[in-house]
């Protein structure tokens, strides 16, 4: 399950970690305890309009920014979750060779031998 309260704390941490600040400098321009700021970041609190609004301006980020690169993270982890929901499709089993390197050799000095139906041959 996605939680927008994760996704949010990670946006807000970056936001912050990108500053080069601490929480007890973001706490004190944002007047909110530290714990409770370590909460919101770390998803664990749900933070109210009011409060995402007074981190914001502390950080001197825009709320729509913000929200922006939730929503951004939020499209990622959903697009995630339905790929991993979905079932694998099956590829046909078949021998595989070994890479090999031909490099700077003439062409006309290459020869594979190996069955026909478990080569493939891609020109560089």
């Amino acid at each position: 399950m996605i939680l927008l309260r994760r996704l949010l704390g990670d946006v807000l941490r970056r936001q912050r970690q990108r500053q080069g600040r601490t929480l007890r400098e973001v706490s004190s321009s944002a007047r909110v305890s530290l714990g409770y700021l370590s909460e919101v970041e770390r998803g664990q609190k749900e933070a109210s309009s009011e409060l995402l609004s007074a981190i914001c301006d502390a950080l001197d980020v825009r709320m729509s920014e913000l929200m922006r690169e939730v929503s951004d993270e939020l499209a990622l982890a959903e697009l995630a979750q339905s790929a991993a929901a979905t079932e694998p499709v099956p590829t046909p089993v078949r021998p595989m060779l070994g890479s090999v390197s031909v490099a700077g050799v003439p062409p006309e000095r290459v020869t594979i031998k190996a069955p026909a139906e478990a080569v493939d041959v891609v020109a560089a």
